[in-house]
Formats: structure tokens, sequence, C-alpha cells
């Protein structure tokens, strides 16, 4: 097989820059380890900001998101029993999020690339990265017991934290920076219509709260918990109970329903650089993981690849080489702002781990700045909606 971008990974990044590639004119084939059902049913992320909404609208995959997404113009921050409203819509003039999750954007880009023509081969195995240290990488891996080979001119390592790419750079080629936080989210879908038409971020004694959403009928919510919880002590009259104590404020009243899911997340920063080395780059959770609590993990991916299908498409089109020797660099400074935002609000949000009732009372002091403060909220929403895409 021969193809010019060798995309691994079929999440958000793979499957939208393989999309923007076609709109340039430019060939690839995506290569995915799991099922198209798994992909396509898997819960991730749920926000969406507002540059990423735009991006899907302008080329032409975000036509059932402007019907089923959920738009919101604001969110609740609550604390010491109260709630705080973040007016984004008026603070950055009109921006704001879209509730729709992960798995409906995997559906509509691959239904999107199957139409075109798209070459995405799902349940591969064995699949290993090769040569792109030179200039004709390839891409060995087995498809229905079969090996088999895909020549390219570039390999996008977007297959995820766990994935396969980052792992095959030489050792010491890259710098990692990390921080793993001493906490956890215990996460859970519920057949229940939200409690409220925006999304809660509680700060409590007892641990940071979550109240969100993934359709009118769903509701999505977290729990702060220890990093090695035992799923098995959470029943669900557990989970509801503690609910009903972090999110409690006067007149709220917290719809309950079945669970039909339920997970711990842990909660982690990590940045590799430089997200590229030869003719291998990466982008998307294989370069870099943030905490969930700035909802800026899928929207990062998205930012990564429109960066990187810009530089492929100057390279093929008068051979200007620039840009892709700097896509790392222009990634990364948007990456690090999410990096802040997102460990900003982790800070701001969850319970120390020491108890110190310092922490707690700095906690309280910054939260009633930035609800008090117009400047401190503007800062906030812009940071929440998304930085406008380069």
């Amino acid at each position: 097989m021969r193809t010019q971008i060798g995309i691994v990974g079929a999440g958000p990044a793979g499957l939208f820059l393989s999309h923007l590639l076609h709109l340039s004119g430019i060939e690839s084939v995506v290569l995915e380890s799991r099922s198209r059902e798994h992909i396509e049913n898997r819960v991730r992320a749920g926000v969406i900001e507002q540059g990423t909404v735009d991006l899907f609208n302008e080329t032409g995959v975000g036509e059932r998101m402007r019907k089923e997404g959920l738009v919101h113009h604001g969110f609740e921050l609550r604390f010491q029993g109260k709630g705080h409203r973040i007016d984004m819509f008026q603070l950055t003039g009109g921006r704001c999020i879209t509730v729709y999750g992960q798995q409906e954007v995997i559906k509509d880009l691959v239904a999107a690339r199957l139409k075109a023509g798209g070459q995405i081969l799902f349940d591969v195995d064995t699949l290993t990265v090769h040569d792109f240290d030179g200039t004709e990488p390839r891409i060995l891996f087995c498809k229905d017991g079969e090996a088999r080979e895909l020549c390219c001119d570039f390999i996008a390592g977007c297959d995820g934290f766990h994935g396969i790419c980052r792992p095959s750079i030489p050792a010491g080629a890259l710098t990692f920076y990390e921080r793993a936080y001493p906490f956890a989210w215990l996460g859970i879908l519920a057949a229940a219509a939200p409690s409220s038409h925006e999304l809660i971020y509680a700060n409590h004694e007892r641990g940071f709260a979550l109240h969100s959403m993934r359709s009118p009928s769903i509701t999505r919510l977290y729990l702060q918990c220890a990093p090695d919880e035992d799923i098995a002590q959470w029943p669900d009259a557990r989970i509801w109970q503690e609910l009903r104590a972090r999110l409690a404020a006067q007149d709220f009243a917290l719809n309950e329903g079945p669970i039909i899911q339920k997970g711990i997340t842990l909660m982690r920063s990590f940045v590799a650089e430089p997200m590229q080395f030869g003719r291998l780059f990466l982008a998307g959770d294989s370069a870099h993981i943030v905490p969930p609590t700035g909802a800026k993990g899928m929207n990062l991916a998205i930012a990564d690849v429109r960066l990187l299908s810009r530089a492929f498409a100057e390279y093929y089109a008068d051979g200007n080489k620039q840009p892709l020797d700097g896509y790392s660099q222009a990634c990364l400074r948007r990456v690090w702002h999410a990096q802040h935002f997102s460990w900003w609000m982790t800070s701001m949000l969850h319970k120390p781990e020491s108890g110190n009732s310092f922490d707690q009372r700095r906690q309280f002091a910054e939260l009633d700045n930035v609800t008090r403060s117009r400047a401190a909220a503007t800062n906030l929403a812009e940071n929440y909606c998304g930085q406008p895409l380069d």
C-alpha cells in the first residue's frame, strides 16, 4: 500500500486530520487498532470550544452537531452552598461552548471520510512505525491475519497517550513534562434529565463534583475520589448520596435515574517536546494530556491537526517545508496555555490532599474573586471558551 500521509489512530485527531487533508487534495490512510463500533461508542469528552465548533461547520462536518449539540452560554461555579453563574456569552463578546459527545464527533468524522472514499482500516494489530528518520517512512501491521505494509511520505501519530508512535521515537530525542494529581474522578452516565441546563462545577468540603450532560435525557456526573479508589466500593446509592451532598444548594434538586456507566479517570498533565521527529508528527493525546477540569483535551487535538494539515498543504503545494519544521513550536504555545488553565481550574476546585485549612480558605478567596471581579471572570470565560484558532 502507498499513500501520502499514514495516520495512526482513528480518534478525533486522526480522523479530522484525514478529513482536512482530503479537502486539500492530499491522500491519507487511517489505521485503527479498535473496531468501528468501539470507537463510535466509547464515551469521552463532551465540551467543544467555539473555535472547534466553527471549524467543524466550515469544513462540512458540523451539521448533526448543529441539530443535536447543546449550546451553553454560561456555567456555574458553586461553593459554600451558593451558585455563581459565569456568563461566557456576555463576557467574551458572543462566544460559547457546545456539549456534544466525542463519540458523536467520531461518528460524524467516520461517516464523512467513508462517504468521500477515504480509507480507514479498523481492527489492525501488531502495528509498528519504521524509517521515519529518513525519507521513506513505513507502517507495518496485520489486518485479518495478513501482514501488510503502508509506505508513505509522512506519519501522523494520533494514537493517544498509550499508543505506539511516541515510544517509537529514539530515547532522549524528546523531553517529557509530567504531573500526576493526588486525586481522580469517579464518573457516571445516568439515564436522567439534567438537573441544570448548564454545567455546574462545585467546590465542597467533601471534594469536587461536576454536573454535566450528554443529551436532554442523559446526565454526566463526576466526583473527586482517590486515584486508587475501588469502584466496587461505590454502589449506586452511595454515588447518588455523595452527589446530593456535594452539589447541594438552595432551590436545587438533583435528578436521579439508572446509572448506565461508571468508571475512574486519573488526573494528570503531560507534554512531550518536541511534537515531531524526522517525518513522524505527534498530535492530540499522543503528545499531551491535560486534566479534564478545563475541558481542553479534544479541542487541543483539533487545534494540532489544523496546523499540521496546513503545513502538509504548503509542503505539497510548493515544497515549502518551513511550516512542517515549525509545527511543534506553533502547537506548544496553545498547549502550555491549556496546561496552565487546566491546572488552575483543578487547583481552585478540588479538595486539597492535605486537607489544610489555609488552602481551603485560599480557594474560597480565589473563587470569590473570580465571581466578583469582571476582569477575573472574563479571563476565566475566555479561556474556557477557547482562544481563537491560529
